[in-house]
């Protein structure tokens, strides 16, 4: 008796990697042959392997019956089956029409062997094919399984998509992804581990294009190729972190790459940014807000022209090590903001223009509005909010930050470009936002997310309910304080220094809550582009001046005692100078020659947070801005959440440069106030006057619109704080 056996080659059929074989038979087989003749005519087992390959995820065996009905179907891997022996089998009596699927976690890498027991009467044909499916595993990008690992990409123009790898030899046609049908291709590809380099390869009518993933967690560069990471590798050692309180929040805004590094060579890292966190603790700051740490063009960048915003940028130490410092932070009590980007992304370095080869008119693609919507101050890269894959990618990303990296709030970047353009208002950002802020609110209600909108300031809307119709994000930066409270400051001229601005700076709230805002003197963009820090701009060239170390701590113990979420942006409190750039780390040193005002701040931040119990009222609700005297320059304010001792607090800050002897307040209690705080005090510096500013007694003579007063003595250019 005779057979035959045919073999089909690996064939490309449109965008699925077949492999298959087909054998007829009658009787037995032991191994493929071009011909064989059987003598035997007793019921025996046929035998053929296959082997599968890694990127295979599914192998699919058919018995196609021909004469008779007797034959079983056993698959076994790295063995022949027997009875008794086998992974997987179809017995189906009075037939030889039998088939088996193996994919998923039944299905591995190597030599399977296929076996057919049939009696001598049966004549059938065995065919086989390596299928490749969509992914099981769910999850777009690189998703790590046990076993695996599952890629999912959406590329709804692209006519085939494959992932080359380090894993299988940058082959670009290998491991085909399979075509979901919606836009997304997938393939669950066994054995390779977290830690290979891989790129998507897209078949597509402008050609092939090699594209970096747009979800990758980490990249070897800007340029480089993608790295498979394990979300869920890292051993997190900080449990049960709980965030501060939005009351008890004093944020420290940092770049870092020049954080804490010396000039020359490459930039900071996450873990010269760890090695000062001792220092951050002792400052009294109860969170860091990073700038952009997203994968971006080259190694020197303030982060905002991000190409990849699921990587952490390769420079600084990569994903792990960004958990690293998460862990660190959150091991001594310091929450981790991160400042993300939304409005545009780029625009250099960006694999995701143009993704799958498709535009309208030389735009970005896919991921882009293809037309005027795109335009933005940084590059015509502005997101299609309105595209529902596009959506989801910055929902997904959103929420990465949130979990993965155990991240406690996010700042947006220029919002405000996000929900206006060239053509409008864009309600399609507006809801997109809402729709984030909703999900966070529902899930992880205590991170806290603050928006960058500065145009067509103050808008409440912005930080309103979703369901009175606002964005609802918790925060919000507020231009109307920053930029009085610097005028004030930088004003050579005492005489036109504006108090009822101050006031008005001071008093300013959205939605009537005083937490919706975070108020500062310094921030990056307010120490560069055109502009320096306070104390530079103070006197230019001469920041550690009398004149700049005086006027600009009135403008931080503004900051740190108004109604609000105060922040500090990195060196503001050892007097840096000039203006920020990413290439000139902070000069530490300084820390030394300006000792005392590194301790004036220190002092200002455990009054703001009432670390001795003394101050509650700075973290409360309410305000009286009681006393504006716009001659004298001298604006006193009151502030508290209960009220009583060691709550009620009196702030009193003289823009002035002379000092005041006998000058009447208004006080909202009877009793003895102490002086808790004298910026004037010749400890924070040799060159303040040290003038004696003591606690008081109050009298019952009205003013300020108060039954109780006293008379103060202060220095010029001071802040007091007082309470009971």
């Amino acid at each position: 008796m005779l057979f035959s056996m045919r073999r089909l080659l690996p064939s490309l059929l449109a965008t699925v990697f077949i492999s298959s074989g087909v054998v007829a038979a009658q009787g037995p087989i032991q191994a493929p042959v071009a011909t064989r003749a059987v003598a035997k005519r007793v019921p025996q087992w046929s035998i053929v392997t296959v082997q599968v390959p890694s990127h295979v995820p599914q192998l699919r065996v058919r018995v196609n019956p021909q004469v008779g009905n007797d034959a079983d179907l056993f698959l076994r891997k790295d063995a022949p089956p027997t009875l008794a022996q086998y992974d997987a089998a179809s017995r189906t009596p009075g037939t030889s029409a039998e088939e088996v699927v193996v994919n998923g976690e039944d299905l591995s890498t190597g030599t399977w062997y296929m076996g057919v027991l049939s009696s001598p009467d049966t004549t059938w044909g065995l065919a086989w094919d390596l299928d490749v499916v969509p992914a099981e595993v769910e999850g777009m990008g690189a998703t790590v399984y046990d076993g695996g690992t599952s890629f999912r990409v959406w590329a709804p123009n692209a006519t085939g998509v494959a992932v080359a790898s380090s894993f299988n030899g940058w082959s670009q046609g290998l491991a085909q992804l399979a075509d979901e049908g919606n836009g997304h291709w997938s393939l669950d590809y066994r054995d390779l581990p977290a830690g290979e380099r891989y790129r998507f390869v897209l078949d597509t009518p402008s050609g092939l294009l090699w594209k970096n993933d747009p979800r990758a967690r980490q990249l070897e560069s800007s340029v480089g190729a993608g790295i498979v990471i394990d979300p869920d590798s890292y051993a997190w050692q900080t449990q049960g972190y709980t965030s501060p309180a939005w009351n008890d929040l004093v944020i420290y805004e940092m770049h870092v790459g020049t954080f804490f590094d010396a000039a020359g060579g490459a930039p900071g890292d996450f873990a010269s940014v760890a090695s000062r966190l001792d220092y951050l603790v002792d400052l009294g700051v109860s969170a860091i807000q990073a700038m952009p740490i997203w994968e971006f063009a080259g190694d020197f960048s303030w982060g905002y022209n991000g190409a990849y915003p699921f990587s952490v940028e390769s420079v600084y130490g990569g994903v792990d090590q960004f958990k690293f410092l998460v862990d660190e932070a959150h091991a001594r009590g310091i929450a981790v903001f991160l400042d993300v980007i939304y409005n545009h992304w780029g625009p250099s370095d960006m694999d995701i223009w143009q993704f799958d080869g498709w535009n309208q008119n030389g735009w970005g693609g896919i991921y882009f509005y293809n037309d005027a919507r795109a335009f933005t101050p940084w590059g015509d890269t502005k997101p299609d909010y309105g595209r529902g894959e596009v959506r989801q990618f910055i929902r997904d990303n959103v929420l990465s930050w949130l979990t993965e990296s155990r991240v406690d709030g996010l700042r947006w970047d220029g919002t405000s470009v996000m929900r206006k353009g060239a053509l409008g208002d864009d309600p399609s950002a507006w809801s997109l936002m809402q729709w984030i802020n909703d999900e966070i609110n529902a899930t992880q209600p205590w991170k806290m997310q603050i928006a960058e909108d500065m145009f067509d300031a103050p808008n409440d809307w912005i930080t309103k309910d979703t369901g009175a119709g606002g964005a609802g994000f918790d925060g919000q930066w507020d231009a109307l304080f920053v930029h009085p409270v610097r005028a004030a400051c930088t004003e050579l001229d005492d005489d036109y220094r504006n108090m009822w601005a101050v006031r008005d700076a001071i008093a300013h709230r959205y939605n009537g809550d005083a937490f919706e805002r975070v108020i500062y003197t310094e921030s990056h963009d307010e120490v560069a582009n055109g502009r320096s820090r306070l104390a530079e701009e103070i006197w230019p060239g001469n920041a550690d001046s009398y004149w700049s170390k005086k006027r600009s701590t009135l403008g931080a113990a503004i900051a740190l005692t108004a109604p609000g979420v105060p922040m500090l942006f990195q060196g503001q409190e050892f007097l840096e100078d000039g203006y920020f750039q990413d290439t000139d780390p902070l000069d530490w040193t300084k820390l030394t020659t300006h000792a005392g005002i590194h301790a004036m701040y220190r002092d200002m931040i455990r009054l703001r947070r009432n670390l001795d119990g003394v101050s509650q009222g700075l973290k409360g609700q309410n305000l009286n801005v009681s006393h504006v005297n716009d001659w004298d320059k001298v604006i006193a304010f009151h502030r508290w959440d209960q009220g009583g001792p060691g709550d009620d607090v009196i702030v009193l800050t003289n823009f002035r440069n002379q000092a005041r002897t006998n000058y009447r307040i208004g006080l909202p209690r009877p009793g003895t106030w102490k002086v808790r705080f004298n910026s004037d005090w010749d400890g924070y510096d040799a060159s303040f006057s040290n003038h004696p500013s003591t606690d008081v007694q109050t009298d019952a003579i009205a003013w300020d619109g108060m039954a109780q007063s006293a008379s103060l003595s202060f220095g010029p250019y001071t802040t007091l704080i007082l309470s009971q």
